[in-house]
């Protein structure tokens, strides 16, 4: 061996890059990352040129009219309620049981797998918010309206098929969609007051 020359050890760069995918993977383990989300929303249809005032009466009995203020109250219809109450009153105007005259007109369709039925298929759910109101409060309002229909699926399908509505097949999905079919319209929020 000559002097002054010294053997440099050999550096496992395999170790180095174990270590290296090891960490990577670790910080993609326990690091959250945000989806976007969205929500599924059918507008109703503008109101046709020739449309009688009758008409437009008649059609108000369809639409639920639901608020939530700048202090995150909630008014559904003409009456203050909280957010627990709103599963409920939705998933009564929503299937109108007793035919009442205040809540979505009824009119007979063909389903499959349930032949002729009386439905409220032109109801419509009608959010507004205004601006000051909390976004945690405005997602509370959000998922009590979709556990409504959620809810009436569910227990049409269990009648029906002793099942739940996620568990059935894509044509008894659908007929029980066409009975109940998700209509949440969403106006823009403004801003109707200042909190203080």
């Amino acid at each position: 061996m000559a002097k002054g020359k010294r053997k440099v050890p050999d550096i496992n760069s395999s170790s180095t890059a174990d270590i290296a995918f090891l960490l990577l993977i670790f910080f993609l383990i326990t690091t959250s990352m945000d989806t976007d989300r969205g929500l599924a929303r059918r507008l109703p249809p503008p109101p046709e040129q020739n449309q009688k005032n009758d008409d437009i009466k008649l059609k108000e009995r369809n639409v639920l009219q639901v608020f939530l203020n700048m202090n995150d109250q909630l008014m559904c219809g003409n009456d203050c309620i909280t957010t627990d109450q709103l599963r409920a009153k939705a998933k009564e105007f929503i299937a109108n049981p007793y035919n009442d005259e205040t809540k979505p007109e009824k009119h007979a369709k063909d389903i499959p797998f349930f032949g002729n039925m009386m439905i409220t298929e032109k109801h419509v759910i009608s959010l507004r918010c205004d601006r000051g109101s909390s976004y945690k409060a405005y997602l509370a309002v959000q998922n009590e309206l979709v556990a409504a229909y959620n809810e009436l699926r569910d227990e049409l399908a269990q009648e029906k098929w002793q099942k739940n509505y996620v568990d059935l097949n894509d044509d008894q999905q659908k007929a029980i969609r066409d009975i109940y079919p998700q209509k949440i319209s969403e106006a823009e929020p403004k801003k109707y007051g200042d909190k203080k």
